[in-house]
């Protein structure tokens, strides 16, 4: 009797372990652009880019030198070097440029589309397949981050920021997939380190504008930036890389960035005094509901 409830508290734990390590990422992810947007009053977008990723480099890569993580294999090195590319390189540019360009909750919203392309791609690639009920919970969820959009609309206009932005959420979306199938043959912290590092050396090219800016960067630009190195960046990522392998499906778990613009409206609230209209409330609560959908109905 004893033995039966240890296993089923252990099987509860596999399948729920892998969504609160989701929303961990998320609530780093979205701490991410109102600490961008502060940090880019002191950065460019490339110099904090390359900063930011210095610090998420040398301590994923401290941990692998420490435990003696296996490096990967020739053959998987594109792979990771294109995870790293698109995933992190790419990403990263278009987010941080277009982050400057537009309020932190319209930002939140457009990288929200990630799940959509996410979802497409699995079936493509994957070939996951996706019932009714994904389909209403997805569309339900993006309604919700229409909602919050259209709270703040008349804060933004359709510039070149929006179209950085968008273009950010597909690449993640391509990365969310190339993690996924990396994942297959190795584990959450070498998916994650490897992609960093390579990520990392693309990058490079601005370091001649970070040294050219880091002496004229605040004590407190500096702490957001190795926070933001730190959690949004090396840690977050790792609990996605775990929580992407624990599923069966890619987009139970990528259903969790339709929060993003939720959190991020209200981070940016606190932070940077940026106003969160009620709308945006009855957005977050569709959202939820989109992902309820999606992810408690899933087995019917």
């Amino acid at each position: 009797m004893m033995y039966n409830v240890q296993m089923l508290s252990t099987s509860l734990h596999k399948k729920i372990l892998p969504y609160f390590a989701a929303f961990g990422t998320i609530l780093f992810w979205s701490s991410a652009f109102p600490a961008v947007r502060y940090v880019l009053e002191y950065f460019s977008p490339g110099a904090l880019m390359i900063y930011r990723f210095l610090v998420a480099s040398a301590f994923l890569l401290g941990y692998c030198a420490i435990k003696r993580v296996p490096l990967p294999g020739r053959r998987d090195v594109p792979f990771f070097a294109a995870a790293g590319f698109i995933g992190l390189f790419m990403y990263m540019w278009a987010f941080n440029t277009g982050t400057g360009m537009v309020p932190s909750g319209i930002s939140g919203f457009v990288i929200a589309a990630a799940p959509v392309f996410t979802l497409i791609l699995s079936i493509i690639f994957l070939k996951e397949k996706a019932g009714l009920l994904i389909w209403v919970g997805v569309i339900l969820s993006f309604a919700g981050i229409g909602v919050i959009a259209f709270a703040q609309i008349y804060q933004v206009q359709l510039n070149i920021g929006v179209v950085l932005l968008l273009g950010a959420a597909i690449f993640t979306s391509i990365f969310n997939i190339l993690q996924k199938r990396l994942m297959r043959k190795y584990t959450a912290i070498q998916a994650t380190a490897y992609s960093v590092s390579f990520g990392t050396l693309f990058m490079c090219i601005f370091i001649p504008d970070m040294l050219r800016q880091l002496p004229y960067a605040p004590l407190s630009a500096n702490l957001v930036v190795v926070y933001l190195g730190l959690f949004p960046a090396a840690i977050a990522y790792f609990l996605w890389a775990y929580a992407l392998n624990a599923v069966e499906k890619t987009i139970y778990i990528t259903s969790f960035i339709y929060l993003s613009p939720f959190l991020a409206s209200l981070m940016a609230f606190w932070w940077l005094g940026e106003v969160v209209p009620t709308l945006a409330f009855v957005g977050g609560v569709i959202v939820i509901a989109g992902m309820i959908i999606t992810n408690i109905f899933k087995k019917s």
